[in-house]
C-alpha cells in the first residue's frame, strides 16, 4: 500500500517525508486555501519535496474549463495527477484528459456505480470518502471492497485510494481491502506509531541497560 498525505502545509510534507514512508500527496481547494498561496505555485513546491505523485485540484465546474486547468496544472510538473470532482461534467473531463495521456483523481466518490463511471473513463486513481460514508451511519469500508471486486472484474487498471481517514483503524481497514492507497493527515500519520507496549517496553529495556552497566562503571 502507498501512503500519500493529505494536506498543502509545507512543513508537515517536510517531517512526514523524514520518515521515509511516504508516497504522494493529495491537496484539495480547501487545503490549499488554508496555506494562502496561489494553487500552482504551492504544487510546484510539494514537487520539490516528494517524489511521488502530487494530486491538485481543478475549480472549475464545466468540462471545458477543467480540461483547461488540469492541461495548466499538469505542465506544472511530471509528478502532477489532476484531481477532478465525479459530476458529468468531471467524468467528461477526465475522458478527454485521459486521452491526452493526462493522469487523474476522480475525488467525491461515495458510490460503487461512481467509481465505475471513473474507470470507464479512464481514472488513474479513484478516492472513495470512507470518513464520510461513516458520518452518515454506513460502512465506508464496504465501498473500497465493492470498488476493488467491480475493478477485478473488469480488469481496470484504475488504483483505488481511502480517502477521509479518520485514525489507524481506517487504514488498517483499508489494508486488509487491498486497496491500492491510502491518504491521510499527518495527525493520523503520528498515531500509527503509538501502542502503549511500545513505549512501556521500551522504558524497561533502557532502564535495565542503565542498571547493567551505569552501575558498573560507577565503580
Amino acid at each position: 500500500m502507498k501512503f500519500f498525505l493529505d494536506t498543502a502545509n509545507l512543513d508537515e510534507i517536510k517531517k512526514a517525508v523524514a520518515y521515509g514512508v511516504i508516497d504522494g500527496v493529495t491537496t484539495n481547494p480547501s487545503l490549499i486555501a488554508k496555506e494562502g498561496v496561489p494553487v500552482d505555485e504551492q504544487v510546484r513546491k510539494i514537487c520539490e519535496l516528494v517524489d511521488g505523485d502530487i494530486s491538485a485540484e481543478v475549480v472549475s465546474t464545466t468540462s471545458r474549463e477543467m480540461i483547461q486547468e488540469g492541461r495548466r496544472l499538469a505542465k506544472i510538473h511530471k509528478n502532477i495527477v489532476v484531481k477532478a470532482p465525479l459530476i458529468p461534467e468531471g467524468i467528461v473531463a477526465v475522458s478527454a484528459l485521459a486521452k491526452e495521456g493526462i493522469r487523474t483523481n476522480v475525488t467525491l466518490c461515495f458510490s460503487a456505480a461512481q467509481a465505475l463511471l471513473a474507470a470507464k473513463a479512464g481514472a488513474y486513481i479513484i478516492s472513495p470518502f470512507i470518513g464520510r460514508i461513516d458520518d452518515i451511519g454506513w460502512p465506508g469500508i464496504d465501498l473500497i471492497k465493492d470498488i476493488l471486486t467491480i475493478y477485478k472484474n473488469y480488469s481496470y487498471g484504475t488504483q483505488v485510494l481511502a480517502a477521509s481517514i479518520r485514525g489507524p483503524l481506517h487504514v488498517i481497514e483499508a489494508a486488509k481491502a487491498g486497496a491500492h492507497i491510502t491518504t491521510l493527515p499527518l495527525k493520523v500519520l503520528d498515531q500509527l506509531f503509538h501502542h502503549p507496549l511500545t513505549g512501556t517496553g521500551l522504558e524497561q529495556f533502557l532502564k535495565d541497560h542503565r542498571n547493567a552497566f551505569e552501575l558498573v562503571s560507577a565503580y
